[in-house]
């Protein structure tokens, strides 16, 4: 007679009603970029030009490091942070679109096996600047179930290796790096509390990457090609993100029975200030309810909003019961936000 399965036998008495984030952490390569040293690389481009237009002072480059080198170095200061111990993680998930390797394994796999851990499952998302949000989602309802109890969620990108370094319009926006959380069951009422995710596909040619993949294999004929490199149609998708990022906001929050007046903190993409900035005046927020880093990170893609989030715990900005909004935008194109009351044991 088949032994009945243990998880789903005690599912109905272990789910975990609120799920949030109980630990967070981030890495970053060691190389730091300044925006002066596109000048000594001879970009037509300046320090000056680089803030006014996007807000960025500089970034960090992942020269030597992999996207599983800083998910790892994240992964592991996010479980320090909560607490726990490593083997309480028994689900990983990673958000990014610049894997160690083109097809397989995943990063996921890569941080299972960085952290010595074993059987416990393992993958990548890829839904570009919104990842972290997607993977939020994704991590959230597979918990609500009561099979997994924590979960690592990592939002991580190296995409300064597909970028076209004499594109101005393209590599002056990126840096590298990792940011993690772990998610685990809170008090009643706090945690994820709503989540709106979407994405315009009709639009996937404004921000892509045309050679390289299974329609456009690498040959020795189109290896030096720029199409193998990142290209963005820059009016296009700003004027997609103004348009989607305080309506999307204002959906999850009618699902989460909460209005723009509630929210306490404010935890954008770092794509764009002048973006940031545009939301903060719509959803009536003070420059102090919203955190903005791209001056120190530039755009991290997958990391950009984890890693903010672990700033902002850190420096202790995030209280117990705030509302907490982030939203993200980026290719496919996707969008989406996640709505949290914070939770923190230091009330």
């Amino acid at each position: 007679m088949a032994t009945k399965n243990p998880i789903i036998k005690d599912a109905p008495n272990s789910v975990v009603r609120s799920i949030g984030v109980i630990g967070t952490g981030r890495a970053l390569p060691q190389k730091v970029f300044k925006n002066d040293e596109f000048v000594n690389l001879g970009l037509d481009t300046s320090d000056e030009w680089i803030v006014e237009r996007t807000g960025i002072k500089q970034r960090y480059i992942a020269k030597e490091e992999c996207a599983s080198d800083l998910a790892i170095a994240a992964a592991n200061k996010a479980i320090l942070n909560a607490k726990i111990d490593k083997s309480e993680i028994d689900c990983i998930v990673v958000a990014t679109t610049s894997p160690d390797y083109p097809l397989f394994p995943s990063v996921g796999c890569l941080v299972q096996s960085g952290l010595g851990l074993t059987d416990i499952p393992a993958f990548d998302l890829s839904a570009a600047c919104t990842g972290f949000i997607y993977a939020m989602e994704v991590a959230t309802s597979m918990m609500r179930n009561g099979t997994y109890r924590k979960v690592l969620v990592i939002g991580v990108d190296t995409l300064s290796k597909y970028c076209d370094w004499k594109d101005r319009s393209v590599v002056i926006l990126f840096g590298d790096g990792a940011g993690a959380v772990v998610l685990g069951g809170v008090e009643d009422g706090y945690g994820l509390l709503a989540s709106q995710l979407g994405a315009k596909g009709k639009d996937w040619e404004k921000l892509v990457v045309p050679i390289g993949g299974a329609k456009e294999p690498l040959t020795a004929e189109n290896i030096s090609s720029p199409d193998r490199y990142i290209k963005m149609d820059g009016k296009a998708v700003y004027k997609f993100a103004v348009n989607i990022i305080v309506d999307v906001i204002e959906k999850a929050l009618e699902k989460a029975n909460l209005k723009k007046e509630d929210i306490s903190f404010f935890i954008p993409h770092q794509a764009n200030k002048r973006i940031i900035e545009y939301a903060r005046e719509k959803l009536g927020l003070s420059t102090e309810q919203v955190y903005v880093n791209i001056d120190t990170y530039g755009n991290t893609s997958a990391a950009s909003i984890a890693i903010a989030m672990d700033e902002a715990a850190e420096k202790g900005l995030l209280k117990n019961g705030d509302i907490i909004v982030t939203v993200g935008f980026g290719a496919g194109l996707t969008y989406g936000t996640n709505i949290l009351k914070w939770y923190s044991s230091k009330k």
